[in-house]
């Protein structure tokens, strides 16, 4: 593969659903943009070889995935598996929250995320 991280060939489809976030995306991205998560840089619709992934912290390796339903299909199911697989052989950690997780308890999710990110990364004293 010649393009590891964001491929030219995806730019179009990263614009597409950066411009056509879902309300979860949206929510998550207004915690995660500008370094205010941790001091973490957190970039959205990035891709991996040939995955756009949600959002992706390049210094920690993390990516994270906010699912919808179609991810608990068999089909999502197995793809998320060999997207997860081929993410874990790059060395990158992937972290998976439903979007309904997102948008009904946002706080629970930006703590869990919190501690990826210390055990990942952590804080200078």
């Amino acid at each position: 593969m010649k393009y590891l991280r964001n491929d030219p060939t995806l730019k179009q489809r990263r614009r597409e659903l950066r411009r056509n976030q879902t309300d979860a995306e949206k929510i998550l991205w207004a915690h995660l943009r500008n370094k205010q998560f941790y001091g973490m840089k957190f970039f959205r619709q990035n891709s991996i070889g040939p995955y756009i992934l949600d959002f992706y912290c390049p210094t920690l390796k993390l990516a994270v995935e906010l699912d919808g339903g179609q991810h608990n299909q068999l089909e999502g199911k197995e793809y998320d598996a060999a997207r997860s697989e081929y993410l874990k052989v790059q060395g990158i950690d992937v972290m998976r929250f439903w979007n309904h997780e997102v948008l009904v308890d946002t706080e629970s999710v930006l703590s869990e995320l919190g501690l990826k990110v210390t055990s990942l990364h952590p804080p200078l004293i």
